[in-house]
């Protein structure tokens, strides 16, 4: 397969911010899909020793690693959502290593797994929507992502709306929806949308 050919047993997997897209993930997983998580991958491509994590340091100081010269999170965060311009010139920098390495993990797992489920919090961004069968999105209120964000990140109500207002809107994430999981109330509610769509895929998603 060339980096531009799809694969039909490709799902992403996305959502907005304390939506519970990892939750959802887990359960996937537990129904026996592969799931790859691009959080995952972008932490493995700034590694120490990785050329991104130079051409970082490079961009942006030496101030952006940690003493054992690990990137510093935090201050990165902090910093890019203080100045979004910043953020592009970070994405710009990461976006290629971790579309590339997230192909190259879906493309490993797809022998493994009756299909591959690629977790992505902004899916147009790495630009792999080619490469999907179905793009699933994960759902909830504004209310409560405000209130799980707060819970999880122990952050004031102020900053957990800066950070859910920062992010795409949620008319856009489910515009690029097949299927959507409402995650609103209990985690059996959750998990049962999820083992209908299991059960779907394993009817629509046939291996090549």
């Amino acid at each position: 397969m060339t980096d531009q050919s799809p694969r039909p047993q490709w799902i992403g997997l996305t959502g907005g911010i304390a939506c519970g897209k990892s939750a959802v993930g887990e359960v996937f997983s537990e129904l026996g899909a592969a799931v790859i998580d691009a959080d995952q991958v972008a932490r493995d491509v700034v590694a120490p020793g990785r050329p991104e994590l130079q051409a970082i340091a490079d961009t942006f100081g030496n101030e952006f690693l940690t003493a054992k010269g690990e990137l510093d999170r935090p201050r990165m965060r902090q910093h890019v959502f203080a100045h979004p311009e910043e953020r592009l010139k970070l994405e710009q920098l990461l976006h290629p290593a971790i579309k590339q390495e997230l192909i190259r993990q879906c493309q490993a797992a797809t022998s493994q797994a009756p299909y591959v489920i690629a977790m992505v919090p902004i899916l147009e961004k790495l630009g792999i929507e080619q490469h999907l069968a179905r793009i699933v999105v994960v759902d909830a209120a504004e209310d409560v992502q405000l209130m799980r964000l707060c819970q999880r990140d122990n952050m004031t109500e102020q900053d957990a709306q800066a950070m859910i207002d920062a992010q795409q809107g949620r008319r856009q994430r489910l515009a690029l929806a097949d299927d959507i999981v409402r995650n609103n109330n209990s985690l059996s509610d959750m998990r049962r949308q999820v083992e209908t769509l299991h059960q779907n895929y394993l009817t629509l998603l046939q291996p090549i």
